[in-house]
């Protein structure tokens, strides 16, 4: 993008006044930003989150607000959750694990402790807590104002006007209207719910928020400048929060009096409804708008996630992609029809016949999809190595690329090398302009201008459509909600589908007894079979022509058990836009002799030899989780991505993160696994 474009922000809030220093400080000086102030924020800020990007956000929230010119706009007091039942405790002890996998410094306490930190807490209610020094309080007003100053400084320029309307023509934005006038845009970043205007998937949260009348316990703790000296308060059983301000507590989402003592018969001074932006999934949205061109959005994007939200949008609009990996925030994630829910909305062809079958479902972009139906997924991974089963994956995206362009397309936006003759089927990455890993796609050549392509989530489809050609030669259209698809796998899969061809990497448009399918001759789990893929009105027929051939099936927890065992890293868990393919161990999918493609340049210079971070498999003494810290000679080293246990092998599998020169294999490591420290090895 060149560098003088217009740039309208809407909302004049913390994110919107973020966004405008952001900008301006990479050179983006001709911003406007519109709408009212920055409003009230309670204040916690709690940097640990279970999403590694979400700590990320809040670390250069912390770091920037503390550098702020003018009144503190953090004041770093530290947090402390406290848990009142075991339950919550082991909670606790698996927030210290990301604490320790994302570098937040952090103690797990004992009650004791909890009460010397706090002492208005009951010592004798608390079970533990976790205490991280760097957390604080925020004040939002002031942060917002002392990055306006900022802005402005630089060439900014802020009104307090309300627009009433976005201009667009030829789908692309053109400026927004207010009461006092037009605004030319080249670029409209909406950073408030009520100026959006568009359909985007939010859904606020709102909480009372409580300030007491001074307390005699608090008499003298504070003065008006700091307000507060002690950790803020979280107890993790109710989600209550409390602060201090001088000599009265604040508190948020509900009263337990019985924790602080203090409270039994305090008097409530002031109540106030608290509005937290929030989405199905509870991550913000980040990312131009899917109907308008320029039209980019920053919602749902919580005080003390703002300036690193802001500052990874600022490297999106000015770079062209962010730092960070943005997959779990872009706003192209949700499925349409399925924005507004976290439940399973969507439904195959195969839902009857998997409830009649006893499928415990959960939920993939908005599917029902069966994560088991026998009591143990165990059994079904066993049924797959040892006979077939069959797998619902309906729930991945697929699309249909065609027309005269669509292989060099195809062949400029992957790594793989297309150019293969029809039939054939190839494994391929989709990758940023810095090299990262965006996406692993499934290209099969149907003919000379249609593919057929396996992607790993919605946003692999949004890529492909934002590179699409202007000349019309190229069309993308998804296929997924008029199709279905089976991964048929196991030894014994050729003896129930004779009919289908047994080349590795093929497809053929055929039939599975009297249903047409389009097979692709691949797996994901180490086993001989098919994908098997046919419109959705044939689904049923399928089905039941599979089981009537005496096939298994099976969910995707043995699914997820037997890809661990063979191998496969899965995109947007084991590896993002983060890491390039050499550090995810997938070199043998870039081809950079075959011309140009889309990150081919970010490559150049790298290679296996030069990784110093790789992606590494572990065995472990029991079951770990997905973002455990990992240790080596007792010091945290890196962490878990994805882990299970691995059924037919009989041992706990895991991905981990690690520095190459721990990744050689039998080096012993541990992983921090709620409180305690699982013995591992490389494999």
């Amino acid at each position: 993008m060149a560098a003088r474009l217009r740039v309208v922000v809407l909302g004049a809030g913390l994110v919107g006044c973020a966004l405008a220093d952001e900008l301006t400080e990479r050179g983006w000086t001709d911003v406007t930003v519109l709408g009212g102030d920055a409003g009230n924020h309670p204040g916690p800020v709690f940097r640990t989150d279970a999403d590694r990007t979400l700590t990320e956000f809040a670390k250069y929230t912390v770091e920037k607000y503390s550098g702020l010119d003018g009144p503190w706009c953090f004041n770093p007091v530290g947090s402390l959750e406290v848990a009142t039942t075991p339950e919550r405790l082991e909670d606790l002890k698996q927030r210290h694990g990301w604490a320790t996998s994302w570098g937040v410094r952090g103690f797990l306490r004992t009650p004791r402790e909890c009460a010397d930190l706090h002492p208005l807490l009951d010592e004798a209610r608390v079970l533990g807590g976790l205490h991280v020094p760097g957390d604080g309080l925020l004040h939002a007003r002031r942060a917002a104002e002392a990055q306006a100053r900022r802005a402005k400084a630089r060439g900014a320029r802020f009104a307090d006007e309300e627009v009433t309307a976005i201009e667009r023509s030829g789908g692309r934005v053109t400026g927004v209207v207010t009461a006092a006038g037009r605004f030319r845009a080249d670029v409209v970043v909406a950073c408030s719910a009520e100026l959006a205007g568009l359909d985007v998937p939010l859904a606020p949260l709102t909480h009372q928020y409580l300030l007491t009348a001074p307390l005699p316990e608090l008499a003298g703790h504070n003065d008006e400048h700091a307000q507060a000296g002690k950790p803020v308060l979280r107890h993790l059983d109710t989600g209550m929060y409390v602060r201090e301000h001088v000599d009265r507590l604040g508190i948020g989402v509900t009263v337990a009096d019985g924790l602080l003592p203090a409270l039994r018969g305090a008097e409530v001074e002031t109540t106030t409804t608290v509005v937290l932006p929030g989405t199905p999934d509870g991550h913000p949205l980040l990312g131009e708008h899917p109907d308008i061109d320029g039209f980019w959005v920053a919602e749902a994007v919580r005080a003390e996630h703002s300036a690193g939200a802001a500052r990874e949008l600022a490297r999106w609009l000015v770079d062209g992609q962010p730092s960070l990996a943005l997959h779990g925030c872009d706003l192209a994630r949700f499925a349409p029809g399925a924005r507004f829910t976290a439940e399973p909305v969507r439904t195959g062809p195969f839902h009857e016949r998997q409830i009649a079958l006893g499928a415990q479902f959960g939920s993939a972009d908005g599917w029902a999809r069966p994560e088991r139906y026998a009591a143990d997924a165990g059994t079904e991974a066993v049924m797959t190595r040892e006979r077939v089963a069959m797998f619902d994956l309906t729930s991945a995206p697929r699309l249909a690329v065609t027309g005269p362009g669509a292989l060099p397309f195809l062949q400029a936006m992957t790594t793989g090398d297309l150019a293969k003759a029809p039939g054939t089927v190839t494994g391929t990455l989709l990758l940023g302009e810095d090299g990262g890993v965006r996406g692993c796609l499934t290209v099969a050549r149907l003919g000379d201008g249609r593919f057929h392509v396996g992607a790993g989530s919605r946003l692999d489809f949004d890529w492909l459509r934002r590179h699409l050609p202007g000349d019309g030669t190229v069309q993308i259209h998804e296929t997924t909600p008029g199709t279905c698809c089976v991964g048929v796998w196991g030894p014994s899969s050729h003896d129930v589908l004779p009919e289908l061809s047994t080349t590795d990497l093929s497809a053929e448009e055929t039939f599975a007894g009297d249903v047409p399918v389009v097979a692709l001759r691949l797996s994901t789990v180490g086993e001989p079979g098919w994908e098997l893929h046919t419109t959705a009105d044939f689904g049923r027929r399928l089905w039941d022509t599979l089981r009537e051939r005496g096939v298994a099936v099976a969910g995707d927890q043995a699914l997820r058990s037997l890809r661990l065992e063979a191998g496969v890293p899965a995109p947007g868990v084991d590896f993002t836009t983060e890491h390039d393919p050499y550090e995810a161990g997938l070199g043998s999918a870039v081809r950079p002799d075959k011309g140009y493609f889309v990150g081919r340049d970010g490559l150049a210079g790298r290679s296996e030899a030069t990784v110093s971070r790789r992606l590494t498999r572990l065995t472990t003494g029991s079951v770990v989780d997905g973002k455990d810290p990992v240790y080596v000679d007792g010091r945290p080293a890196g962490y878990v991505t994805s882990a299970g246990y691995g059924h037919t092998v009989g041992r706990a599998l895991a991905y981990a993160w690690l520095p190459v020169e721990y990744s050689g294999s039998g080096t012993p490591v541990e992983i921090g696994h709620f409180g305690t420290r699982v013995p591992g090895r490389v494999a």
